[in-house]
């Protein structure tokens, strides 16, 4: 039986404070304390199909979990994208310094779920390793690529054109997804292709992002270092 993949993590700064429970491969996730979990997890305890009081970024579905509240409502509905198209099961909690801007809680919830990501996955051993996704949303298209490479690099095209989006600034959204690849460990490439809406622009990527990533993280079934070098 294969070794679960899953990570918890607390990172605290003078700016953000943020709890992660992870699981790459789905299903509940364990009651180990995220103390003072506030309503985010507290509300995962419904129906199968059914989203939680805390709105579209808590969700319980196919025997997966998604429960995220970073104070920023679209960073929240692209977390819950990644994951639940990811296959994950995902609990995240940040209390940020928004009375500031944005900036911290976006940038350190994202290396704070690479790490996560980093620590759940594991050596790279008996992977795909890369790993390639396209999304449609609507009119818009993006494309993303994927290399558990151990050589953090990320290339992130979204010309997305609106100062915000909600209250994510959309200068921030490249930002996010490099301080994610950089945490991870991983090479990124990501493009948003076509699109004329900058919400679909933005969430299409991070869907094409999520079918990357779970297909880079596949096992194999063996125990090989996929890499003509012998390690990552």
């Amino acid at each position: 039986m294969a070794t679960p993949r899953y990570a918890t993590l607390s990172r605290d700064t003078n700016e953000t404070k943020i709890k992660i429970k992870l699981s790459l491969d789905g299903g509940s996730l364990p009651d180990d304390d995220i103390e003072n979990t506030t309503t985010a997890t507290s509300n995962l305890r419904v129906q199968e199909g059914e989203q939680t009081s805390t709105g579209h970024a808590s969700q319980v579905s196919g025997g997966n979990v998604q429960s995220i509240s970073t104070g920023i409502g679209f960073l929240d509905h692209m977390y819950h994208a990644l994951s639940k198209h990811a296959g994950w099961s995902l609990e995240m909690v940040c209390q940020g310094d928004l009375h500031i801007d944005d900036h911290h809680t976006s940038e350190d919830s994202a290396i704070a779920l690479g790490q996560a990501f980093k620590q759940a996955l594991g050596p790279i051993r008996g992977y795909k390793r890369f790993g390639h996704g396209y999304a449609p949303l609507d009119e818009a298209l993006s494309r993303a690529v994927v290399d558990l490479s151990n050589r953090p690099y990320s290339v992130i095209e979204l010309d997305l054109k609106r100062e915000k989006i909600g209250d994510l600034s959309c200068e921030m959204i490249p930002h996010l997804l490099e301080s994610f690849a950089q945490a991870a460990g991983i090479t990124m490439h990501v493009d948003c292709l076509r699109g004329k809406n900058d919400h679909h622009r933005a969430e299409s990527a991070f869907k094409a992002l999520a079918i990357a990533i779970r297909e880079a993280t596949t096992r194999t079934g063996g125990n090989d270092v996929p890499s003509t070098k012998g390690c990552l």
